[in-house]
């Protein structure tokens, strides 16, 4: 496997974040945005996001290889331990393990945060996201048929879902991104 270094996102990550992502937006319907955010708005994003949850980076070659973030999953107060992941990788970086050391630090982070469930929603067919996300435990939980329309066409998500924690007790808050020691030690 190629070394690739994982860390946290820097907003002066976001013009390379924009660049992944925007010929996602643009020619697939992996993302359900229609227009590509710029960097600024790409650099608003990471910020906020940082706050609560993590974001991660990956770099090979000095060049920005992915990203992988996690965000609140449901607005009401009981959701508050279950969170949404996202993760890009670039199209030079793809098939060569990028996903895999993104998704296991950022799913150890969560983890650490006290978070119980983690959940991705992935546009079908997608049988490289699906893929990773079962290699890295992620069961399938159901699928939202026609939920977006998409060039051209009404767009399926299925919705995988891996948990981070078990046990009856309640639940000690989440620690927010922001206050977490050593995020990445």
């Amino acid at each position: 496997m190629i070394q690739t270094e994982i860390r946290i996102a820097e907003l002066d990550d976001a013009e390379a974040i924009a660049a992944i992502y925007a010929p996602i937006v643009r020619g697939t319907v992996i993302s359900f945005e229609t227009e590509p955010p710029s960097a600024a708005e790409m650099r608003e994003r990471i910020e906020r996001t940082l706050q609560t949850h993590p974001w991660l980076t990956a770099v090979r070659d000095g060049r920005a290889a992915g990203y992988a973030y996690a965000s609140q999953h449901r607005t009401r107060g009981a959701y508050r331990w279950s969170v949404d992941v996202t993760i890009y990788v670039a199209e030079h970086a793809r098939r060569n393990g990028v996903g895999a050391q993104l998704y296991t630090p950022l799913m150890a982070i969560l983890r650490r945060q006290g978070f119980r469930a983690a959940f991705a929603g992935i546009a079908l067919p997608n049988p490289g996201s699906v893929g990773l996300h079962e290699a890295m435990g992620f069961e399938p939980v159901g699928v939202y048929r026609d939920v977006g329309f998409k060039l051209g066409a009404w767009r399926d998500v299925g919705w995988w879902a891996l948990t981070l924690s078990t046990g009856d007790d309640a639940p000690g808050e989440p620690i927010p991104f922001r206050d977490l020691p050593d995020p990445l030690g």
